[in-house]
């Protein structure tokens, strides 16, 4: 098999296992439909790409995700500059009240409440956010966010501590 066809091979693995996974991470780091597509279509072309280098010292998984990532904050950067200014439905349940959610609604509403709760976050602790809830293990995510297992775990304690407030502020107001 020649380079370029393992390189398109990789890239048909990864973006089938994880490409749900990319979306998610594009819902919450952009809000606007139109840029939240080009953000998602930049995460591919940049996987592609890197796969030509990729030597599985790590996993595949960790890999994608490291790319995606570097890629989204760069795009965060980039709006930021330019405008000065997760999830999928098993992670509502993580959400104060999440498992009560009755209807569709509620749920799309919850769902919408959480990504724009995480878009509002610093980015990387948006990114180690994203990875919490796409079920990463704070190891991986360590490896993916350059922090430590330690800082890993005691940042999601605190986001979780955070969103928590949020949410019931919201309930309460």
């Amino acid at each position: 098999m020649t380079k370029g066809n393992d390189q398109d091979a990789r890239y048909l693995e990864a973006s089938t296992e994880y490409g749900a996974s990319l979306e998610r991470l594009a819902i919450t780091m952009e809000a606007n439909p139109a840029r939240r597509h080009d953000l998602l279509q930049d995460m591919h072309v940049a996987l592609w790409r890197s796969l030509a280098r990729f030597d599985g010292r790590c996993s595949l998984r960790t890999w994608v995700y490291r790319v995606a990532h570097n890629v989204a904050a760069s795009h965060v950067a980039r709006e930021k500059r330019h405008h000065s200014r997760q999830v999928s439905d098993d992670a509502l349940a993580d959400m104060p009240g999440g498992e009560d959610l009755q209807s569709a609604q509620e749920r799309s509403d919850a769902l919408a409440k959480l990504h724009a709760w995480i878009r509002g976050l610093k980015p990387e602790e948006r990114q180690i956010m994203t990875l919490y809830l796409e079920d990463l293990d704070t190891q991986t995510i360590a490896e993916i966010s350059g922090l430590t297992p330690g800082a890993v775990s005691t940042r999601i304690s605190r986001l979780k501590d955070r969103l928590q407030h949020a949410f019931r502020e919201d309930d309460h107001a």
